[in-house]
């Protein structure tokens, strides 16, 4: 299970990282754009637009900059258009990567992943040459405070949610890409404080790397590719064995 997993830990110790350094403005602000030029700028037309919002607010993103992002993705206000693009590639391993990029040139994204991936391990590959190993899922995050297990998935099954998972001081809450916003709304109307909510690409097999050498190349990878000024998200069917986790701390 992913939740038991320390590299999960990593990642999420990286987030954090992120909040603080004010990162995460950047994406979250392009996320309402693209959510707004795809489906709209009324968030009570919009789920992903209304998951945005409900994003940017936790992170304590300005409301005047949530509002711009917002009127930029809808064409009122002036700008480079962006577009959403998902690129895939190998990683050190052989472990399958997705990098979900908004950008305002595809070439020039094309061609810096391409870069990155090559100069780190990786390989940079065709469409389709790895989508098949992911899902699109909505991921859930709340606090896990005394809710046991079986708390859990009762909870789970009456909010529409498909799937939950321990994450050790959190209970992950996974459902349908399409009902991510009804199901967190449902968490909270259950009385549930939502960390997150987010589409993310699920693996559908992962593998487990017990090579420290390959663990370090595939973070370092994983990472780069996270720092890339257009990157939204990178998704990766990896596991780190936990008999070498501690060394790659």
């Amino acid at each position: 299970m992913a939740g038991h997993n320390k590299w999960s830990k990593v990642k999420h110790i990286k987030a954090v990282v992120d909040v603080k350094r004010g990162k995460v403005f950047s994406k979250l602000s392009k996320e309402l754009t693209v959510a707004a030029k795809n489906g709209g700028s009324n968030p009570d037309l919009n789920a992903r637009l209304r998951s945005a919002i409900l994003a940017a607010r936790a992170a304590n993103v300005p409301n005047d900059n949530i509002e711009r992002a917002i009127k930029k993705g809808a064409g009122e206000l002036e700008g480079a258009a962006i577009e959403e693009i998902t690129y895939e590639g190998y990683g050190p391993g052989g472990v399958a990567m997705m990098v979900e990029v908004v950008t305002d040139n595809r070439n020039r994204a094309a061609n810096d992943l391409r870069v990155l991936f090559g100069k780190n391990g990786g390989t940079f590959a065709d469409a389709g040459s790895v989508a098949y190993l992911f899902t699109r899922r909505g991921e859930i995050r709340v606090d896990k405070g005394s809710m046991s297990e079986d708390e859990a998935t009762e909870i789970a099954l009456e909010a529409g949610a498909d799937d939950v998972q321990d994450g050790d001081d959190e209970w992950i809450f996974y459902t349908a890409s399409e009902q991510t916003f009804q199901v967190a709304s449902a968490l909270r109307e259950k009385g549930l404080t939502t960390k997150s909510q987010k589409l993310i690409y699920q693996p559908s097999t992962t593998v487990t790397i017990t090579d420290v050498e390959i663990g370090r190349a595939l973070i370092k990878l994983y990472d780069i590719l996270d720092d890339y000024d257009d990157t939204q998200n990178v998704h990766a069917n990896f596991e780190i064995a936990d008999e070498i986790a501690d060394e790659l701390s």
